[in-house]
């Protein structure tokens, strides 16, 4: 229940990080995207119970200040983390490689529904452009900044959801 509250401080001051001082390292024209890792590594986390309230306030904090309709980083960011539950139940008891194979496959997934989205609603943009000089470049940022964000975000969810040693006698 804590951490559920903490999720509106806690992605709010990533948002800000991200806005501030991520958005101003690019390379070519793609950006690193600092929720999206943060609510994987916390979806990866196996103590955590829930991800629900995390992907609401995650979604409708980005869908507040990027621009995009508002279904955009809810869908986008909700099916994320299904993947990660998923890898984290069914497939990898390693989460730091779990880490970087959905941030793979969810910076390149969230990047088609904008790219396919931003086309719906008239904006002209090739695929191969998008591609090789936002997505690529995205994608990259985003592999170098998984490890600092699932480092701090394990180290939080260790301290919310400690770890219990039951003793038989």
């Amino acid at each position: 229940m804590l951490a559920d509250w903490l999720a509106f401080p806690l992605l709010g001051g990533i948002l800000m990080i991200q806005s501030a001082i991520i958005s101003r390292l690019t390379l070519l024209n793609g950006s690193g995207d600092l929720i999206l890792l943060a609510l994987i590594a916390w979806a990866l986390h196996e103590r955590v119970p829930s991800t629900l309230v995390w992907v609401l306030v995650g979604g409708l904090l980005v869908g507040w200040v990027s621009g995009l309709p508002l279904f955009v980083p809810l869908v986008g960011y909700g099916i994320v983390m299904v993947l990660a539950r998923v890898i984290r139940r069914q497939v990898w008891q390693i989460p730091l490689l779990a880490m970087l194979f959905v941030t793979f496959w969810g910076t390149l997934f969230y990047h088609a529904l904008t790219i396919v989205t931003l086309q719906f609603n008239g904006t002209p943009i090739p695929w191969a452009d998008a591609l090789t000089h936002v997505t690529l470049p995205s994608l990259f940022l985003n592999l170098i900044f998984a490890f600092p964000v699932y480092a701090l975000m394990n180290d939080l969810a260790n301290w919310l959801y400690p770890e219990t040693v039951v003793r038989h006698a």
